[in-house]
Formats: structure tokens, sequence, C-alpha cells
């Protein structure tokens, strides 16, 4: 298992907690026509939010991943990246969990994208400007 979290385009997701699930899981069947590590299919901002988590939390494949020479150094935080054009999400290796969390958060505040803790007890879902959908 992983620990998962998502980062959105607040543009693109529905206002209530309810409406929002029912909207990630539509976002979560991949049924987009592209693959799913490519960044520039992202909006932009979401991209901008990628190309500065990716500094700390490589992707485990597509461009930006780490080569076979360098992996072991940065093994416990490459991080398997699914890219939508309105989310991308990240599954973490539980041992950099705190970690994710604190960097994904502040940088999703960063970039203005939201944040949804998907493994989280609650799945808070925190929009840019720090409000919770309900």
């Amino acid at each position: 298992m992983s620990y998962d979290l998502m980062v959105f385009e607040k543009t693109k997701a529905p206002g209530t907690k309810k409406e929002f699930i029912a909207w990630f899981n539509r976002q979560v069947e991949w049924g987009e026509d592209h693959d799913y590590q490519t960044v520039s299919v992202a909006s932009p901002a979401l991209q901008s939010w990628f190309m500065e988590m990716k500094d700390t939390f490589p992707p485990m494949n597509g461009e930006y991943a780490p080569d076979d020479e360098h992996y072991d150094e940065v093994e416990s935080y490459v991080t398997d990246y699914s890219i939508g054009r309105d989310v991308i999400y990240a599954a973490f290796a539980w041992s950099v969990s705190v970690e994710a969390y604190k960097l994904m958060r502040s940088l999703a505040q960063k970039h203005v994208v939201g944040f949804y803790d998907v493994s989280g007890d609650y799945g808070d879902i925190i929009l840019p400007d720090g409000t919770m959908l309900e």
C-alpha cells in the first residue's frame, strides 16, 4: 500500500465534498486519451507544481525519472505520479508520508491548486486559500 495524495485544478473541482468525491472517482478512472506520465497534459498550475515537487520526490516513470545510476540515492522518495489534465495523483512510500504531506500541501498553496489527502482518515480537501470542502 502507498500513501496517496492528490493536487487538482481548483477551477475544475466541484464546490461540495460530496460532489468532489464523485468528480474524483471519475478522474481516477484514467479515461483521458493520453498517457499519465507526461506533465505537459496538465494545466499550467499543475505543471508548475509538479516541476517543483519532482525535485524532492522524483517520479517513478517518465521523462524526469531518476536513471539507474542514481536510483538508489533517492529510492525512498521515488513517487508514482498519475498526471491528468486537471489532477496529479501521487503515491508515496509510507516512510516519507509526513514529509510528502507537508511539501505537497505547501506547494499546492504556492502554485494555487487544490489539495486532497486521499489516504487521510478524514480525506481533507483543501482549496488554495485554505478553505476546506465540507
